[in-house]
């Protein structure tokens, strides 16, 4: 038990204090969660951001970060024929969650979501606003990314039940969310956003995107500066028919969850903390 097996002990390990990534692998990647980190924290505003998914009640992590097998006709199933893999060496999501680029490509990817942005069809589906234009929830994403576009997501009841895995929180974060504002959440999944330096916000009593008339075309405007825990939100969806502004509450429930958010997440937290003690 001491000495290790002749396998484990034949292992070759860089004379290194870092771990040496290794840029072919599929399986595991250095992924970029500290990359373009600010030297000061500092909570923002959202401004100008669009919608990515409207979704119902009931939004599962199996709906938002599935870990079951994937098609070659998936965003993760092109991105690893691309690099060579084969269709029957995919193995699954939940195999491959040390590569990012593969679980940021299955966020949404569920064939069973339903996305009131994707005209009637289930699955990885949305639009693009102001275009119009119809493609995977991946490849929306990148749009918005290269026009520095925030989005957020539109919810019902109970987003992010069943088994809160921490890639349906991580992945979002990599497609540029930057809050969920739905009718309520599930209690680990709530957490599991902050950590990410997601913004959970919840309708307030009988409010919901229906009733206040949001279709998911409109431009947010999310005040959030100056926010403390649980308290009230100030929301402006811009449409071309006219403004609707409402109020939600801020689900960032403790001061310490407040100190993630402002430093845009956990990693983040521990990390300037680390730096301040030197």
């Amino acid at each position: 038990m001491f000495k290790g097996s002749e396998l484990w002990n034949g292992i070759k390990i860089p004379d290194s204090a870092l771990f040496e990534w290794d840029g072919s692998s599929t399986y595991i990647r250095n992924p970029p969660f500290l990359d373009d980190i600010s030297s000061e924290p500092e909570m923002e505003n959202v401004s100008k951001a669009h919608v990515l998914a409207h979704l119902g009640d009931s939004i599962t992590t199996d709906h938002i970060s599935p870990a079951g097998e994937f098609s070659r006709d998936s965003d993760a199933g092109r991105y690893l024929i691309d690099l060579g893999v084969s269709e029957d060496e995919f193995n699954s999501y939940g195999s491959r969650r040390g590569n990012h680029e593969v679980m940021m490509r299955g966020t949404f990817a569920n064939i069973r979501l339903k996305n009131k942005l994707a005209e009637g069809k289930e699955g990885s589906r949305t639009k693009h606003i102001p275009s119009g234009k119809m493609d995977t929830i991946f490849e929306i994403s990148r749009i918005y990314a290269g026009k520095e576009d925030p989005v957020i997501i539109l919810a019902g009841k109970e987003y992010g039940t069943g088994s809160s895995r921490d890639w349906a929180a991580k992945g979002p974060y990599l497609l540029g969310v930057k809050a969920v504002i739905a009718e309520s959440f599930e209690r680990i999944h709530r957490s599991n956003l902050i950590g990410m330096g997601i913004v959970p916000l919840q309708f307030m009593d009988g409010d919901t995107a229906d009733s206040l008339g949001l279709d998911g075309s409109e431009t947010f405007f999310i005040t959030l500066k100056g926010t403390a825990p649980r308290s009230i939100v100030e929301v402006t969806a811009h449409k071309a028919s006219g403004d609707i502004k409402f109020k939600v509450r801020s689900r960032i429930d403790m001061p310490a969850e407040l100190e993630y958010i402002r430093n845009g997440g956990i990693i983040q937290t521990v990390l300037r903390n680390m730096i301040s003690k030197k």
